[in-house]
């Protein structure tokens, strides 16, 4: 049966087409229709690619109906679909919880689906390691390579191209049909290049963990920024990345900034000790840091991530296409992340504040 959503526009492509939305089977039915809701815009269900927790879970020691409480509230919260992300870790422990993620799949009930891991580390610079325990950094070897990634339904790898090895891995990598992102790094400009040479597609947080854009040597933020080959991975959360330099990553980067929240267990969560991996971490204030006091993963939405984004002067439809379209591009899915006649019925309802109203995954209300 075919239903209107009642809204005053939709984000189709990258621009916001006025219009109501049906959906009908589980899909899109149609967008722009007349007459118009008098508020609201949809879009697609967001995407998430760098998801460490949510909800007092913590994706790296999660059980199966820990993991099931995740994917539910990502999507109360608008994310219809997320990669879980695995910081750097024991080698034996990384491996274990790769193994159970890879035994998920798209279909969670009435929750976020999971397209996948994404490993964040362990081949990170020593200098840029931000949060990430230093006893279990490494430089990349094809075993190393061979064993995190085979088999585990790894989508995701950062890691730092000037590392010895690094360039091998990236190529060995992408030969997996894994998408390299570059980040934790103190990579020149010229180390950044070779790179993006070898198959890396993206960056991870840009601006954070990377050596800082100079008049001289723009490192990897600057190349990053004007490649057009390359998605830049954006935390809008308000504490990561100041508002200017929001607004710069997107009229540098027009349609290839992918916003990601770097959610930690305490998204969702109330002020209070929690976990990121093997780090204890503590969220007051808004912001999520570790006993040094540094930044450690944020408690942001996407949703919020948005909003701030649009608070520092990035147009609405830029925004949601930064957290839906381009991160699903990133990961070369074009069956999510995108509404458009015909396509699944993954959409968010947000209120003209950018308030998330209702979700549908797959045309069925979530709670």
């Amino acid at each position: 049966m075919s239903r209107r959503l009642g809204v005053a526009a939709a984000l189709v492509g990258d621009r916001l087409l006025p219009g109501d939305v049906a959906v009908a089977d589980g899909r899109v039915e149609a967008v722009g229709l007349a007459p118009a809701g008098a508020t609201g815009i949809a879009a697609p269900g967001l995407v998430d690619v760098q998801v460490n927790g949510y909800a007092g879970v913590d994706v790296a020691a999660a059980d199966a109906a820990e993991l099931a409480t995740l994917h539910r509230a990502l999507a109360r919260d608008g994310v219809t679909s997320f990669v879980p992300t695995l910081i750097t870790g024991d080698p034996d422990a990384t491996v274990a919880a790769a193994e159970r993620l890879a035994a998920l799949d798209e279909t969670t009930d009435r929750g976020a689906r999971s397209l996948g891991t994404h490993l964040e580390g362990p081949w990170l610079a020593p200098e840029r390691l931000g949060t990430h325990p230093a006893a279990h950094r490494c430089d990349p070897d094809a075993a190393g390579v061979e064993r995190l990634v085979a088999g585990h339904r790894v989508v995701l790898v950062t890691l730092a191209p000037e590392l010895l090895g690094a360039l091998d891995a990236v190529r060995r990598l992408t030969a997996h049909g894994v998408v390299v992102l570059l980040g934790h790094s103190a990579a020149t400009a010229d180390a950044a290049r070779a790179g993006f040479a070898a198959g890396a597609r993206g960056v991870t947080h840009l601006f954070n963990a990377m050596e800082p854009l100079r008049g001289r040597e723009p490192g990897l933020a600057g190349v990053a920024l004007t490649r057009p080959d390359v998605v830049v991975g954006l935390v809008a959360d308000g504490h990561h990345v100041a508002p200017e330099n929001v607004q710069l990553a997107f009229a540098a980067a027009p349609g290839r900034v992918a916003l990601v929240t770097d959610a930690t267990a305490a998204a969702g969560m109330p002020d209070g000790r929690y976990r990121l991996g093997d780090v204890p971490v503590t969220l007051g204030g808004g912001a999520v840091r570790n006993a040094e006091g540094a930044l450690a993963g944020s408690a942001a939405t996407l949703a919020g991530c948005v909003r701030n984004a649009v608070g520092a002067g990035v147009p609405v439809a830029a925004a949601l296409h930064a957290a839906s379209t381009t991160p699903a591009r990133l990961l070369g899915r074009d069956d999510v992340g995108t509404l458009r006649p015909g396509t699944t019925a993954d959409v968010v309802v947000l209120t003209d504040e950018l308030v998330v109203r209702r979700v549908l995954l797959a045309g069925q209300e979530v709670s």
